[in-house]
């Protein structure tokens, strides 16, 4: 659905984007994690059709954003990370609008209109000025917005931002019935532990390059070679500690009173091996298990020391 190649953005001697390049399947969503400024709103800008590149091709559905403007316009909906509502429009009237904009004919958007409402949890706020809405119901107005021409690809820019816990729950659920509806969807968050319940890959970019690419699970996997052990012995816990510090592939030995944590560099027959090794010294194991790895723990380990401003 998405192909993009070598694409890059300049302002003048600033690089925005360097030499992109990925792929997006079509029916997959895909999120897009960095730090502020590392390159995400121009890429979604790019393929939105609103921002020019300075060299390289980004395609939707086959069409080069720049050759073909107004078809990848058809095919797509944006929400940008920042965007203005009409307030004088009551909120049928606000989607009435877009969808005449899109040519649809009046007897049709009469009949998506309170589909899209309901889809979007707005049905209640139908004859609602917009402007007496929520900030999580303008957010939710918005995505119905993109929907009004039914595109194939969504693209969300921090389509969860500024909101309160209670409505990032009903985005994402929003989003999870996208997803069932064989929608593309290409979204960035912050909200990093919500995003991976729903997306079938990631992509962290930063300076405006893509540093890692792939579904969450390889990525964690990739990075098991850094796990984190947690230890906990029944009695001669310092003195198991600094057992530990002297043995293979463990660079750092924690002791706190959780117990012990090692930062353990080896594979799954070494992390054996080191178990059996406390057992043969004589130590007693109460707990003997590693950290698990979530979504915010790779983005930190990939972009560390990285300019997150």
């Amino acid at each position: 659905m998405i192909e993009i190649k070598d694409l890059t953005k300049t302002y003048g001697s600033f690089t925005a984007l360097k030499s992109m390049s990925m792929d997006i399947a079509k029916g997959s969503v895909f999120g897009f994690v960095g730090p502020n400024g590392a390159g995400k709103s121009t890429t979604m800008s790019i393929l939105a059709t609103l921002l020019a590149p300075t060299s390289g091709t980004a395609k939707v559905g086959g069409f080069e954003v720049t050759e073909h403007p107004k078809e990848v316009r058809k095919l797509i909906g944006y929400m940008p990370d920042f965007f203005g509502v009409y307030d004088q429009f009551k909120t049928t009237e606000y989607l009435h609008f877009y969808g005449a904009s899109y040519g649809l004919p009046r007897a049709e958007r009469e009949k998506l209109i309170p589909q899209l409402l309901e889809l979007v949890n707005l049905t209640d706020k139908a004859d609602f000025y917009v402007d007496s809405l929520s900030r999580g119901m303008k957010q939710r107005l918005c995505l119905a917005r993109c929907l009004v021409h039914d595109p194939e690809l969504l693209i969300l820019d921090e389509p969860a931002s500024g909101l309160d816990p209670r409505a990032r729950i009903e985005m994402r659920e929003i989003l999870k019935e996208l997803k069932a509806m064989g929608k593309t969807i290409l979204i960035s968050s912050h909200i990093l532990p919500e995003l991976a319940e729903m997306v079938d890959e990631i992509g962290v970019i930063e300076h405006g390059q893509l540093i890692a690419k792939g579904k969450v699970q390889d990525i964690q996997n990739r990075m098991r070679a850094k796990r984190v052990l947690h230890i906990r012995v029944l009695d001669r816990e310092a003195e198991a500690a600094a057992f530990l510090q002297d043995q293979p592939h463990v660079s750092m030995v924690l002791h706190d009173e959780q117990g012990i944590h090692v930062h353990f560099g080896g594979q799954d027959e070494d992390q054996s091996n080191l178990l059996l090794a406390l057992i043969g010294s004589g130590y007693r194991i109460i707990t003997y298990s590693e950290a698990q790895t979530n979504l915010e723990d790779v983005f930190l380990e990939i972009t560390k020391g990285g300019d997150a401003t």
